[in-house]
C-alpha cells in the first residue's frame, strides 16, 4: 500500500490521503524514532482505534498490512484492535531504531492473538533485495521456505511468532513453504523484486491451513 496510513478512514473504507490527516500516533524527535505497522493475518476485516483520538486504520481485503508508520521510541502505544465485533486492547512501546510488527493473528476459537515482531536494522546492500519471514502459524512446526522446485533454502526452522531477514539477489522468485511433515500449498511467485527494496512474507493461518502472502515495506511519509 502507498498511500499515507496515519490517516482517517472513509465510510468506504478506504484510507484517506488528504491535508486533513490525523496521525495515528504522535512522532519524537528524529534521532528518537522507532518504526511501526500492522498486519492482518485474519480473513475480513481489522481495525485499529487509536486511544486518545479519532484516528483508525482499517487492513482488509488486498491492504493487509499497513505501511511503517514513525513513532516516537519508548512511548506507550495504546488503542484497540477490532475483529468480528470484539475489541482486543493494544499496549506496547518501540525501541529507537527499532522496526516494530503487530499481527492479529486468528485463533481456533474465531478471536484474535496478537503478537508483536520486532526487528533492528541491518547493514543492506543496495544492490540487493532484503527479504523477511515472520513465521506465524503454530501449526507449521519448523517453518522453512524453499525455491520452489529445488532443494534450495533461503529460511530454515524458523521459530512461531519470529522474523529471519537475509539478503538476496534482485531476480524472479517462486518459494514453497516446508512444515516439519513436508511441502504445505502451493508455490507463491513473488512479483518481481527491486534492487535496495525490503520486501517480507508472511506465513499464516488459514481455514485450508498454513499459507505465504507477501508484501512490499514501505515507509510512510
Amino acid at each position: 500500500m502507498r498511500s499515507l496510513l496515519f490517516a482517517i478512514i472513509g465510510l468506504s473504507g478506504a484510507l484517506s490521503a488528504n491535508a486533513a490527516d490525523i496521525p495515528l500516533y504522535p512522532t519524537g524527535p528524529s534521532e528518537d524514532a522507532a518504526f511501526l505497522r500492522f498486519v492482518n493475518a485474519a480473513d475480513g476485516s481489522l481495525e485499529l482505534v487509536a486511544a486518545g483520538s479519532e484516528a483508525h486504520l482499517r487492513l482488509d481485503g488486498a491492504t493487509r498490512v499497513s505501511d511503517y508508520l514513525t513513532v516516537g521510541s519508548d512511548q506507550p502505544i495504546k488503542g484497540q484492535l477490532l475483529r468480528a465485533g470484539k475489541s482486543y486492547p493494544l499496549d506496547l512501546s518501540v525501541k529507537p531504531g527499532e522496526f516494530a510488527t503487530v499481527v492479529g493473528v486468528p485463533t481456533a476459537d474465531n478471536g484474535l492473538q496478537v503478537l508483536t515482531v520486532s526487528e533492528q536494522p541491518d547493514d543492506f546492500n543496495g544492490l540487493k533485495v532484503s527479504l523477511g519471514f515472520y513465521s506465524l502459524d503454530a501449526a507449521c512446526r519448523d517453518a522453512s521456505v524453499l525455491v520452489a522446485g529445488r532443494d534450495v533454502e533461503l529460511f530454515k526452522a524458523v521459530a512461531n511468532g519470529s522474523v529471519q531477514r537475509r539478503s538476496i539477489n534482485p531476480v524472479k522468485l517462486s518459494v514453497q513453504l516446508r512444515c516439519a511433515a513436508g511441502l504445505v500449498g502451493e508455490p507463491l511467485v513473488f512479483d518481481q523484486f527491486k534492487a535496495g527494496e525490503r520486501y517480507s512474507l508472511f506465513l499464516v493461518p488459514s481455514a485450508t491451513g498454513p499459507r505465504l502472502f507477501q508484501a512490499l515495506d514501505n515507509l510512510a511519509r
